[in-house]
């Protein structure tokens, strides 16, 4: 469940029009610590750092995971593994400037439900997903826009390679929407990139739908609610919940080549 708490038309109409708006600094998350969970599911804890606020993000699986990285490790998001250069990495574009911030991901391997906890309302979260292949993200009633992807518009192959992506919407009937986000294997196998949702949100839960050797995400946010959409006549409180169905983020790359 995605709860989305408020958003504003401007805002909207900003990143449906994503082109033509200056890339912002992204806040993404450092992972800290190890697995907090004495089972078999996962427990991740994390900050990210507003340039006003230090939100606590609460990661849980309870199936578990891959492979979790708080601390140095691999860098997945360079640029075809050959270091980094933002001004053509497959995670910024004209809405995001700047790449996840140090090597810190958390692999995926078992399908299963899992969720972020954030302990302030943040704004316009993103993904930024590593090795999409083969599956994807669905979410019910929730758009989201595609904002970058390795080897499209100039952009610089992710880690494992190039990939494209596309987004289908699916008509469930009774007004009900799914809005997936899938592997297109055009220029590729290995999509990497970001996507991003418009609103205010304190939680977010999904699926992964498939088991894999690993897929990896980070997630950043451009703000807090109260720092992105401030209390003005223009805020139009919007209370609804989303179902993140599958948010894939699936890395088909063989084992010899993740080793």
């Amino acid at each position: 469940m995605m709860k989305l708490k408020k958003t504003t038309v401007a805002g909207l109409l900003i990143f449906l029009c994503s082109g033509s708006v200056a890339a912002a600094p992204i806040f993404w998350t450092d992972w800290t610590g190890t697995d907090q969970d004495p089972g078999t599911g996962f427990i991740g804890q994390g900050t990210i750092t507003t340039s006003g606020s230090t939100v606590g993000v609460n990661y849980t699986n309870t199936n578990g995971i891959g492979f979790y990285q708080s601390s140095g490790g691999t860098d997945y998001y360079q640029n075809g593994g050959a270091g980094r250069d933002d001004s053509i990495s497959p995670y910024t574009s004209d809405v995001v400037d700047n790449s996840p911030t140090g090597t810190d991901i958390i692999a995926l391997s078992v399908a299963g439900s899992q969720l972020l906890e954030f302990t302030e309302s943040i704004a316009n979260p993103v993904f930024a997903f590593v090795s999409l292949n083969g599956n994807g993200y669905s979410f019910l009633n929730q758009d989201f826009n595609i904002l970058s992807v390795g080897g499209v518009d100039g952009n610089a192959c992710g880690y494992w390679g190039c990939g494209g992506v596309t987004k289908n919407v699916v008509d469930l009937g009774g007004g009900d929407f799914r809005y997936e986000l899938n592997s297109s294997n055009v220029g590729g196998t290995e999509p990497h990139g970001v996507i991003q949702f418009t609103g205010a949100f304190d939680t977010l839960t999904w699926d992964s739908t498939s088991n894999e050797f690993w897929n990896g995400f980070t997630v950043g946010v451009q703000g807090t609610e109260d720092e992105v959409f401030p209390d003005d006549p223009n805020v139009v409180p919007e209370p609804s919940s989303l179902l993140l169905i599958g948010l894939g983020l699936v890395g088909l790359a063989r084992t010899r080549r993740k080793s």
